[in-house]
């Protein structure tokens, strides 16, 4: 049977950090996805199109996620493309984190319609569009997950979180002290033993 590994990376991250995989899953083709998609309108057209190609030509296809990557994944895949998922630190409730975003720069849901898009000083830019789509497509997700989350990941709380994995099929295992970007290399070891473990 052949079983083929996607990693969705974050942003600023790139599909070359699936080459970490790779020693783990000898057996499974690990690929990282090169995506272009900014928002999750774009991920829906993209996503498709690729995963489809990989289910073709895959028995079993595997979903390693991280942050957005995973937000993306679960507005533009199904159960029909992927067979089980593993995120770490995910963004589970966008919604929650651009009316974070917008508290943070002092911003009001009027302004924001107003104008449409206000940068803000933590380089990211606020978009009315954006709000209003995860509003109007709100997460369904129904692929057996697990997801990572670090205790002190400062863009989802742990309650958000948990909330998700209690609505989805989805196992927490929380990291303490662990943040949204896995990158000590304590925080490495601990997201390798976790997959290592719920692959099983």
């Amino acid at each position: 049977m052949k079983e083929s590994i996607i990693y969705l990376h974050g942003k600023g991250g790139s599909a070359k950090e699936a080459d970490q995989y790779k020693t783990l899953f000898p057996n499974s083709e690990v690929i990282g996805f090169d995506y272009r998609s900014r928002t999750p309108w774009e991920a829906k057209e993209e996503f498709p199109v690729f995963f489809v190609t990989q289910r073709e030509r895959s028995d079993r296809l595997i979903l390693i996620a991280n942050s957005i990557g995973a937000f993306f994944a679960m507005s533009a895949l199904d159960e029909t493309l992927v067979d089980r998922a593993f995120f770490f630190s995910p963004i589970v409730d966008m919604e929650s984190l651009i009316r974070k975003m917008m508290l943070g720069a002092n911003v009001t849901e009027t302004e924001l319609e107003k104008r449409g898009t206000i940068p803000t000083k933590h380089g990211e830019t606020l978009s009315w569009n954006y709000l209003r789509y995860v509003r109007k497509h709100p997460i369904s997700w129904n692929v057996p997950t697990s997801i990572l989350y670090g205790g002190h990941d400062n863009l989802t709380s742990l309650e958000t979180v948990s909330a998700f994995a209690e609505r989805h099929p989805a196992k927490l295992t929380v990291m303490p002290g662990g943040e949204h970007w896995f990158h000590t290399q304590e925080q490495m070891d601990f997201l390798t033993k976790w997959l290592e473990q719920e692959m099983g």
